[in-house]
């Protein structure tokens, strides 16, 4: 459910929240995994799959909501999506804080969040795709 890849560093945890159940999802968590284990700063990542029906949701999120986008959760409890979320995450990774910086110039966030949402129903397509190249079952599919 939650594995954490660093510990925490005056409860600056930052915890992923992604689609365990989604062949894309898990390739770009495998990846980002293994970026968090460089960590040089003395903040922490934790990735929790949410499709996992035991997995811990934020206070007043929904599992469907959560499966529906890409989320973060700041040790605060503050809970990004999309776009915001993945540059809270970029922010955190080594070889993706610039593209974090680079987000943050006025309008960029907002260009990647149209971006983002032009993606989404793009992604059942893309999920059934990466099933049938993985060989796995189509089972699970989600928007």
């Amino acid at each position: 459910m939650t594995d954490r890849c660093a510990p925490a560093a005056h409860g600056d945890t930052l915890t992923v929240l992604y689609d365990g159940a989604c062949p894309l999802c898990r390739r770009e968590i495998a990846h980002y995994r293994g970026l968090a284990g460089q960590v040089d700063q003395p903040t922490a990542l934790a990735f929790t799959d949410v499709s996992a029906p035991g997995a811990p949701l934020p206070a007043g999120q929904h599992r469907d909501d959560l499966l529906a986008r890409f989320h973060v959760q700041h040790a605060d409890g503050r809970v990004l999506s999309g776009a915001a979320a993945f540059v809270a995450l970029w922010a955190r990774l080594p070889g993706w804080r610039w593209l974090a910086a680079v987000a943050r110039v006025p309008g960029v966030t907002a260009l990647m969040e149209l971006a983002y949402r032009a993606f989404l129903p793009l992604r059942p397509t893309l999920q059934r795709w990466a099933r049938r190249t993985a060989n796995e079952p189509a089972s699970g599919d989600r928007p």
